[in-house]
């Protein structure tokens, strides 16, 4: 990591310049996902989460079929806002889908039914930690990303196109790529504000 953990995280943005030049090897790629996914807390260590990693051709084919799918339901007059930005994903270098395994939250339903309706909640929570721990590592390695989120719109299509089991559910899409303008300014709500503590 070419930043520490602390300092990846206040550099943490959302980052829509992005390229397609290498920041890393796809091997060091892998290995930072990899542990991401390996190491981040699930509920009743389910290890719900499922991810997949798109770069190269498929990268591109994932944004294209985001595009269509869009143009097929925002006005025509309006599209070449959404086209762009599409376009503007689709100049990284990769992007990390992230998905749940529904087999798996519906058989802790099961198994315990006095949370049966927690696991879903759970399910989220877990993800959202994942992609936090992912979007940070990836910051750290000098990536910039952003977190979107095009699902449901884009699932059957995906789905289809990498040939993934029906019982993963997509959650959210990481589009990640060296950094090619800032990130705006951030508003930042006092502390005071928002942490309360107690002796």
């Amino acid at each position: 990591m070419k930043k520490d953990f602390w300092q990846a995280i206040e550099d943490r943005r959302s980052y829509y310049g992005i390229s397609k030049e290498a920041v890393v090897p796809n091997s060091r790629i892998k290995e930072v996902i990899d542990h991401a996914v390996q190491y981040s807390p699930t509920a009743f260590n389910s290890q719900s989460a499922r991810v997949v990693v798109l770069t190269g051709e498929s990268h591109d084919q994932f944004w294209d079929i985001t595009k269509e799918t869009l143009r097929k339901i925002v006005d025509e007059k309006d599209f070449k806002q959404t086209e762009d930005k599409m376009l503007s994903f689709k100049n990284g270098y990769g992007t990390v889908l992230f998905y749940e395994d529904q087999s798996i939250v519906e058989h802790l339903q099961e198994q315990f039914k006095s949370y049966a309706d927690k696991f879903p909640i759970w399910s989220n929570q877990s993800s959202g930690m994942l992609q936090f721990v992912v979007w940070t590592a990836l910051e750290g390695e000098g990536f910039g990303a952003s977190l979107q989120h095009y699902n449901p719109l884009i699932d059957e299509e995906v789905t289809k196109t990498w040939d993934l089991p029906r019982k993963w559910k997509l959650i959210a899409q990481m589009p990640f790529g060296k950094p090619t303008a800032e990130p705006g300014d951030k508003e930042i709500v006092p502390l005071d504000e928002r942490v309360k503590y107690f002796p």
